[in-house]
């Protein structure tokens, strides 16, 4: 096997690990925000990681290279898009989530 396939096979695996614990943090955590945070970093990493990886696979080629300016603004417009969304859902009144005290 060839380093551009195992590289390849590595980023696209990692990207599969941050989807899935991305899905994981949207089912599990309790509210907007928090929700918002595991999507959005572990999408934007996700994302990034499984581009890479098929631009490893593609090698050194136009393809490739189109790929790889795909993944960088990705990279750059996924947090900003994320950024967005939380300021408009703090703007229509959307409270973060606190946890609650037990008392003694």
């Amino acid at each position: 096997m060839t380093l551009m396939i195992l590289m390849a096979i590595i980023c696209l695996l990692g990207g599969l690990f941050f989807f899935a614990t991305a899905t994981i943090g949207l089912l599990r955590f309790p509210d907007f925000f928090t929700r918002l945070h595991a999507t959005g970093k572990g999408d934007t990493l996700a994302v990034f990681l499984s581009l890479l990886g098929l631009a490893f696979y593609e090698g050194f080629s136009l393809t490739g290279l189109k790929i790889v300016i795909i993944a960088v603004f990705m990279f750059i417009a996924q947090p900003t898009a994320t950024h967005a969304i939380s300021r408009a859902g703090m703007r229509s009144g959307l409270t973060p989530w606190m946890k609650e005290k037990k008392e003694q």
